[in-house]
């Protein structure tokens, strides 16, 4: 029987554990720390508390590994040095699932909402459809509760997961876009956008990559691509574009894009991928364009909060870097009270002053609460987010926006975005009682 290590007891690697041991392998789950919760876990080898110097002299078929441990983390790094493959569990849990069809996406901004739209198409052409990935929920649990049946995935993926990739493939894919982020993580911006373009690494003739024409980084990296590419823009015809208002793919009309209630192009953008993708995965034009019509947007995602004496709130903590928060700022003409700041990923800030005219204030927090005072013309720092929202509240007059688009991740002071999200909304919930 051969030996697999999975390090990392978080829920992709307690998931991707249980499935390699449904497989037939050895599995010894290790972890930094304590691991508490060990149901589901009975027959797999548990180290937890750190990674014993034994770890190291057992020999493994290979290892997997949370994607957010960077390579160069010690423990990692040693079996990189050794010559021993290193996957995240989206690979393990591919070659252990060949019933399952995939609609991938990565890119740095949009791929929630992309997979999320791109989800709700699918489901309309069947119950079996799921997503995974980085929107949350493991490939290896969709695999374990697929159990061999055939079934559609909407499957969101970061470059981390990327990373850890060697035989993956989707029969459509697409990046995004692609901007600055991750340099906490990656050894270069170049390395970062390289990444994404692993996810059409091993497609075939016959499958589609959606290539986002108006990015001029996709178009610099995304080179050799093996499989079909449809060309996609917002600002010129191509295979998939709009037109008289209208979305079209090869000829064929997608939706009508009065129809969208995503606020912005760049969500139109994200309608316009997702609807592709859906198509050749074999979703009809009526139904994807009853999502259309019906899709109310993703949470934490230019997400509608509240409306208050003429005063509009929403929540945009998914905007984790410049490029996402400069989207954000664009579907709004002026007037923004916004709310931004938390922990440095060494970016620049550089891409939102164009927004200065549109920005009536900002009120930073966290980490970075200091490099937006470089950024805008009217800015103030703060500790907490609480005390932006407080002092935005009471700054807004009608007519104003109150926009959560921090520009930044978020774990200086929160456990995720998502918690980022949660907190701001009970806080105005609370504040508007």
């Amino acid at each position: 029987m051969e030996t697999v290590l999975v390090i990392g007891a978080a829920r992709s690697g307690t998931a991707a554990a249980r499935l390699l041991k449904q497989q037939g392998y050895e599995v010894i789950l290790t972890d930094s720390g304590p691991v508490t919760d060990r149901s589901g876990l009975e027959g797999i080898k548990i180290v937890d508390n750190g990674h014993p110097e034994w770890l190291f002299e057992k020999e493994y078929a290979f290892v997997v590994k949370n994607p957010g441990i960077p390579y160069r983390v010690p423990v990692v790094k040693r079996f990189v040095d050794a010559g021993i493959p290193v996957y995240t569990e989206i690979e393990t849990a591919f070659r252990a699932a060949p019933s399952l069809r995939y609609g991938a996406i990565t890119g740095t901004d949009g791929k929630t909402t992309v997979t999320t739209l791109l989800y709700e198409m699918l489901k309309r052409k069947s119950d079996s459809a799921r997503f995974a990935g980085n929107i949350g929920i493991p490939l290896s649990e969709v695999v374990l509760e697929a159990e061999g049946e055939p079934a559609d995935i909407a499957l969101e993926l970061s470059n981390f997961q990327l990373m850890g990739t060697e035989t993956f493939r989707p029969e459509v894919c697409t990046v995004t876009n692609l901007a600055p982020d991750h340099l906490d993580y990656m050894d270069s911006l170049e390395s970062y956008y390289e990444s994404k373009m692993k996810i059409y690494e091993n497609c075939r003739e016959e499958d589609w990559f959606i290539r986002n024409t108006d990015d001029p980084e996709i178009m610099k990296y995304a080179t050799d691509i093996p499989c079909r590419i449809i060309d996609f823009s917002l600002t010129r015809e191509c295979d998939l574009c709009r037109h008289d208002g209208k979305v079209w793919l090869l000829g064929q009309e997608l939706f009508d894009e009065k129809d969208l209630k995503l606020a912005g192009d760049f969500n139109l953008g994200n309608a316009m991928m997702a609807a592709a993708m859906a198509f050749r995965l074999g979703v009809t034009p009526d139904d994807i364009q009853e999502v259309i019509r019906t899709f109310p947007g993703v949470e934490h995602r230019i997400e509608f909060v509240a409306e208050h004496n003429g005063v509009r709130i929403y929540n945009d903590t998914k905007a984790t870097n410049t490029h996402a928060a400069c989207a954000a700022l664009s579907a709004f003409p002026e007037r923004v009270i916004l709310l931004a700041g938390g922990k440095d990923k060494h970016i620049s800030f550089d891409g939102l002053k164009r927004y200065d005219s549109v920005v009536k204030q900002c009120y930073s927090f966290g980490e970075t609460r200091d490099r937006f005072g470089d950024v805008f013309t009217h800015q103030t720092s703060v500790d907490t987010m609480e005390e932006a929202v407080d002092l935005a509240l009471g700054l807004a007059e009608p007519g104003d926006t109150i926009l959560l688009s921090p520009a930044c991740s978020s774990f200086d002071q929160f456990a995720n975005y998502e918690e980022r999200g949660r907190v701001f909304k009970d806080l105005i919930r609370s504040r508007l009682q």
